[in-house]
């Protein structure tokens, strides 16, 4: 009833009809029976509801009530059950997860008093010198390193685990550390320094879970991502963190850890994700916990570097579409045999705009490709007619727009398969067939 006809009825300007007597005496027996119900249901659905919010804001919204009395603080028994695809995500990985643990012989150098054995007169040195310094291989096992690793298939009662070149280089033994805490011996199964992959096994008994692959060529920039490892080592062992994809098709620079020197460029997914020393190796997933990259290196500021630029949120995996090429190779052959054109290529970018028009005399339109710097020895690309200067554009049905392109084109081949090179050759497009062959060992991975 709204409050139009309340008035019609109650209020003081009303002025009913006459009516009969019997009439009137049900009317006023309405209203009367309507108020009293009013009043009590407003009393009841009233006092109701109020019991009930004072019951939620005294116990179930964590609201803490106060006391007069201090050191009388309650923790609210409230608690939050949440579920996210990331954290459903982490689950089905976390397991397959390891910590790559790299042991290398001892070395011991000293100089004078440098060791307690020579200040406390120890014996053990047969040797019997005394000049006051030594050198020595102790064959004792130490720890040098430690990665990361994900365990992606188990048969024949042995677990096969993906991990980095650099993690594993010059080790004298290999330990695998399990999500559970469980220490295995693992073997060395084959190593690609080009792509710092490297392929170990393991025991498979106590090995419940494995990892499996998603398509990296289907990433999008923005994706959300985690990445898992083990960061300053097995201490923080199965870590996570998220991030973005912040590029799907990135190409670096390679650089040998020891020299510093260059030695080529690779293809990589760029991430925001918080990846450190120790994630080496570990595993970028997405949201359906597939792994769509090996987490493999990052950028960060050196402290013998003059630059003000401070960097932050850039670290690099490798393609899981690669790594699966690899991984597969290395089980197999134990090594990675790679197809070659027998070419020093570099990107046409890095030549002037001068010299593109004066040297390689290419049309103007043309805006990249893999320049022909040299030949290799036995160079089949050299016998098809193709000469230095010449731009290489296309492989098959590939486009080539640099030195990365060229790479991964060319590796989607193998040794024997005849290709077609699309070229330009003094500013006309030329097309040609090579008969790939085996490629050989170089400084510098930009020769294919």
């Amino acid at each position: 009833m709204d409050n139009n006809q309340n008035q019609s009825i109650n209020g003081p300007e009303s002025t009913p009809q006459p009516a009969p007597k019997r009439h009137r005496s049900t009317l006023w027996k309405t209203v009367v029976i309507a108020a009293v119900a009013a009043i009590v249901g407003g009393g009841v659905g009233g006092g109701a509801a109020y019991w009930a919010f004072s019951q939620q804001a005294n116990g179930d919204l964590g609201v803490t009530s106060t006391s007069k009395q201090a050191g009388t603080t309650k923790v609210s028994n409230v608690s939050v059950n949440t579920s996210s695809a990331s954290s459903a995500a982490y689950a089905k990985v976390e397991k397959a997860v390891v910590t790559v643990v790299n042991l290398q012989k001892a070395q011991s150098t000293s100089s004078g008093l440098d060791q307690w054995s020579q200040i406390f007169g120890d014996d053990s040195d047969s040797s019997g010198s005394n000049d006051g310094s030594s050198s020595a291989n102790s064959g004792t096992l130490q720890e040098a390193s430690e990665g990361s690793g994900v365990i992606y298939q188990k048969k024949d009662g042995k677990a096969y685990l993906v991990t980095n070149n650099h993690v594993v280089a010059d080790s004298d033994k290999l330990e695998v550390i399990l999500s559970d805490g469980s220490k295995l011996t693992a073997k060395l199964v084959g190593t690609d320094e080009t792509t710092d992959l490297a392929v170990l096994s393991i025991d498979g008994s106590k090995i419940s879970t494995v990892a499996s692959f998603g398509d990296s060529s289907k990433l999008k920039a923005g994706e959300t991502v985690l990445a898992i490892g083990s960061p300053l080592g097995s201490d923080y062992a199965t870590s996570v963190t998220q991030g973005i994809i912040s590029a799907t098709d990135r190409t670096v620079a390679v650089t040998d850890e020891e020299t510093g020197q260059e030695t080529g460029q690779a293809t990589v997914i760029q991430t925001d994700a918080a990846i450190n020393s120790g994630n080496s190796g570990g595993p970028l997933i997405n949201l359906s916990g597939q792994v769509i990259g090996i987490n493999s290196m990052k950028l960060s500021n050196n402290a013998s570097d003059s630059s003000t630029a401070t960097i932050e949120g850039m670290g690099f995996a490798i393609p899981s579409d690669e790594v699966v090429s690899i991984i597969n190779q290395l089980a197999t052959n134990g090594k990675v045999t790679r197809p070659s054109l027998g070419v020093e290529v570099r990107d046409l970018s890095s030549v002037s705009a001068s010299q593109q028009s004066s040297v390689l005399k290419i049309p103007s339109s043309v805006k990249s490709g893999a320049v022909i710097a040299g030949f290799t020895s036995g160079s089949v690309t050299k016998a098809a007619g193709v000469k230095q200067y010449d731009v290489i554009v296309g492989i098959g049905d590939d486009t080539v727009t640099g030195v990365a392109d060229l790479r991964t084109a060319l590796y989607k081949h193998s040794v024997g398969d005849t290709i077609k090179l699309t070229y330009y050759h003094q500013g006309t497009k030329k097309t040609v067939s090579v008969k790939l062959t085996k490629s050989m060992s170089s400084s510098t991975s930009t020769n294919k």
